[in-house]
This record gives structure tokens, C-alpha cells and sequence, in this order.
């Protein structure tokens, strides 16, 4: 029996069943079905300029793609298994609309080279929308920093108090963070904006169209300088999934924090109802489930990256059928970050802040102890002695259940002939911070001037 396939002439019998479920891409792969469209409106106008089409037969298609495509925005297309694709179902579609005649478009184009322009504009568009989210959730940022300027907070190295510095400038870390996310996703979508469309399935396009005209009707900088390479090539995905990674890597880590900092141990924050819920067996919890499934989503996204990484690692030129399997993984890691992204933003704006706490817990932990061996540094007390010198104190202090700031000049004294009136100004957390006004640091003007620059950052990124 004659395949019915489109590619199906030197086929003599039918595919299975089997192999159509297990080759089949159209449960994923039609949220492709837009940017094919507009591929195929661009490409019918460079078949006309190729002579391939006339300006009636260009007119007449691209009339029925728009209707194929108003029809598929208003549920009124099933997409058909057996099809193999959204690319082979929308070619069906066109050729029940216009007959014959749609059964040229596909002239001197293979889908290795459809698929992948498709695919480079459908991460174009993500890596846009991601961006836009990230600088919501920066927005967001920036405005708890702001109104929690005055807050003193431990900061932490190991976990352990250290020295104390603002809330806000912690916050702004975040900031910071996520400003190279950004960058991430604009690398990603430049490297997504060349146009593979004229390969073919890998040698190139046999009807002469003009490659240039084409890149700029669909919006692409530059065009693919080597056809094997331009079908074969899914760098422009793991550019994306890498920046994903990283993000999730960000996300998860602010995650773990707001998890700690919401603990009854620690109660720096706490987290709206909107973004918690209940234990069915214990009335009185109130769980960061957003957060503790962001943080666990990454690993989903770390996954998605090393799997089209060893998908990719080992195939010869130019495509294999193994690259079907790179969309379903983007599409999963751009979901999961949209979603992520939108929640995190109104999750921040809605977070309580517990300021006393925070205060509370800077005063204890020995916090300035790196300030007190300053003291003696600018008393030309070398640095490896100061530090032994406040070490010994901290043990004083330690084994007597006393905080440093209410030790006496006497008391420092038994440790070092350094030690004069002044030294009670270094021993809060108020001079430990005003202290470090230097770019970058926690110092409070330091940090106000960060809240500026990214307002500012953060407007020309609207513009």
C-alpha cells in the first residue's frame, strides 16, 4: 500500500502506528505555529521575487495562512499526530485551502531549515519576555531596598555572623545578580538572530532567494554564513538554557535565603499568605512553598541544559532526527522561568520585613570584632597581631557572656596598651557600617547611590 506521507513516494509501505506516536513532535511543538506562519508568509514573497510563485499564487497564500493562523488563535484547528509536525500540518492546511498551488511553497526549503529558523525566533521572543521579567523582579527590589534603607542586618559568611551591614545593600546583591542575567539572555538572543532559512536540508537553496531580503521581513540581524553548519547547529538553545541555569541558580539562592530568613529561628521576614500554605496536620505552620519550589525547579532547568548537551555532544553533520528532542526542553525552562519570574516579583513587593529582629541579631556574634582589630591596625599594630589580640577578646567575652561594646577601656586595656577612649565609636554596628563608604560598599550613602543608578538602569531598560 502507496504511504500517504508527504516525503512518501519511494516508500512502499505504510508507516506503523508505533513509529507515528514516537516521531511525532505536534503535542510540543505547536506553540511553533505563530513564527511558522510568518516564516511561510516571508518565504512565499521570496518564492514570487525566485519566480517560483506569481503575484496571484503569493496573494492566494498568503491570504490562506492568515486565515490558518486566526483560525488556530481561536481553537478551531486540530492538529493532526499522523502529520508528524506543526510544519507538515500547516502545509496540509494550506494545500485544503489553495490547492496545488500550496504544495510549492515548500520548494528549495527543508524543514531542517524551517524548524530551525522558526525555533531561533520563538528564543528570540523568550529571552525577550525573560528579560522584561527579570527587570520587573529588579524593580521590585529596589523598592524594598529603598524603603528599608535604615534596617542593620547581620551579613554572613558560612552561615555565621560576620559584620553587620544593611538590609538593603543585601538586597541590592540581588540586584546585581540579575543585572548579569540580563546580559545572559541578550547574548542569547543575539546569538538566536541569524537566519538559517535558505539552507536547505543542508547544501543550500537551489532557487537563488535573497537571503537578506528575508532575514530583514522576519526580523533577523544577520543571515547563517554556511548551510551545514545553519541546520546542525543548536548553540543558540544551550546559550539560552545556560542563561536559564544561572538565573535558576540566582532564583534558588534568594529562594533558600527568604526560606532561612522566614524560620521562627531567625524571623527576619515574613512571607504574604499568598505565597504559603498550610499543613494538613499541623494547624499552626505556615510553609514557603513558592519558594522552596523555585529553589527545587532549578534542578529541572540544570537537567534541561545537560541534556541537549549530551544530545548534541556526539551527532555528525548536519541534522539528525536527535535534535527533535532540544525543543521540548527550552520550552519547559522558558515556562518554568516566566512563571517563577512573575511570582517572585509580587512575592518580594509583598514581603514583611522584621527590621527589630534583624537589628537584634547584629548585636550579637561579636559583629565589629574586624572593626576593634582596625582600631589597633591604624595604632600601626600589624594586622596578624590586632587580629590575635581581638581574638583573645572574643574568647573573653565568650567565656564571661558579654557582647564587645560592654567591655570597659579597662577591660581592653589587660589586652593591649593600644586601646584608648575612642575606642567605644567602633564598637557599634551603626560606625561598622558608615565605615565602609567606599564603591560597592555598605556604607549607607554607598547604597543609596546604588538604588539610583538603578533606577536609572532600570528606566533606560523601559526605553
Amino acid at each position: 500500500m502507496a504511504n500517504k506521507k508527504m516525503w512518501g513516494g519511494r516508500f512502499t509501505e505504510a508507516t506503523s502506528k508505533l513509529t507515528e506516536t514516537f516521531t511525532s513532535s505536534i503535542h510540543y511543538d505547536d506553540r511553533l505555529f505563530k513564527y511558522d506562519i510568518r516564516q511561510n508568509i516571508a518565504y512565499a514573497t521570496s518564492l514570487q521575487k525566485a519566480k517560483v510563485f506569481t503575484a496571484p499564487e503569493t496573494k492566494k497564500v498568503i491570504q490562506a495562512l492568515n486565515v490558518i493562523l486566526k483560525e488556530f488563535e481561536h481553537g478551531k484547528i486540530n492538529l493532526r499526530k499522523e502529520l508528524e509536525d506543526v510544519h507538515m500540518n500547516i502545509e496540509m492546511l494550506l494545500v485544503e485551502k489553495v490547492g496545488d498551488i500550496g504544495k510549492k511553497l515548500h520548494s528549495g526549503r527543508s524543514r531542517n531549515d524551517q524548524v530551525a529558523t522558526d525555533f531561533r525566533l520563538y528564543v528570540k521572543d523568550k529571552a525577550e519576555e525573560i528579560i522584561d521579567l527579570i527587570s520587573a523582579l529588579q524593580s521590585e527590589i529596589v523598592d524594598v531596598a529603598e524603603k528599608n534603607i535604615k534596617i542593620i542586618m547581620p551579613g554572613y559568611t558560612h552561615l555565621q555572623r560576620a559584620q553587620p551591614i544593611l538590609f538593603s545593600h543585601h538586597l541590592m546583591s540581588y540586584y546585581e545578580m540579575l543585572c548579569r542575567d540580563k546580559k545572559r539572555f541578550n547574548l542569547a538572543k543575539e546569538e538566536a538572530d541569524v537566519m538559517p532559512l535558505g539552507s536547505g536540508a543542508l547544501s543550500g537553496n537551489a532557487f537563488g532567494i535573497d537571503r537578506d531580503a528575508l532575514a530583514e521581513e522576519l526580523g533577523f540581524s544577520d543571515v547563517s554564513k554556511n548551510s551545514i553548519d545553519a541546520v546542525s547547529d543548536r548553540d543558540f538553545a544551550i546559550e539560552f538554557l545556560s542563561a536559564c541555569s544561572i538565573l535558576m541558580v540566582h532564583i534558588s539562592r534568594m529562594s533558600e535565603e527568604l526560606i532561612i530568613w522566614s524560620t521562627f529561628e531567625f524571623n527576619f521576614v515574613e512571607m504574604s499568605d499568598k505565597f504559603t500554605t498550610g499543613s494538613s496536620i499541623m494547624p499552626q505552620k505556615k510553609n514557603p512553598d513558592v519558594a522552596e519550589l523555585s529553589r527545587g525547579k532549578s534542578g529541572r532547568v540544570f537537567g534541561h541544559l545537560m541534556s541537549l548537551l549530551v544530545m548534541m555532544k556526539g551527532l555528525p553533520l548536519a541534522y539528525n532526527r536527535d535534535m527533535q528532542e532540544d525543543k521540548e526542553m527550552v520550552f519547559d525552562a522558558a515556562d518554568t522561568l516566566t512563571t517563577i519570574l512573575t511570582i517572585y516579583a509580587e512575592m518580594i513587593a509583598t514581603l514583611k520585613i522584621n527590621g527589630d529582629k534583624m537589628a537584634a541579631a547584629a548585636k550579637k556574634g561579636f559583629l565589629t570584632a574586624t572593626d576593634l582589630a582596625y582600631y589597633l591596625v591604624r595604632r600601626n599594630v600589624p594586622f596578624r597581631e590586632a587580629h590575635e589580640i581581638v581574638g583573645k577578646i572574643v574568647s573573653y567575652c565568650e567565656q564571661n557572656n558579654m557582647q564587645l561594646e560592654y567591655l570597659s577601656l579597662k577591660q581592653l586595656k589587660e589586652f593591649s596598651e593600644f586601646f584608648t577612649y575612642d575606642v567605644t565609636r567602633v564598637l557599634s554596628a551603626e560606625s561598622s557600617i558608615a565605615s565602609r563608604d567606599i564603591i560597592g560598599g555598605t556604607a549607607s550613602n554607598r547604597v543609596k547611590e546604588a538604588i539610583k543608578r538603578a533606577r536609572k538602569d532600570l528606566l533606560h531598560d523601559k526605553a
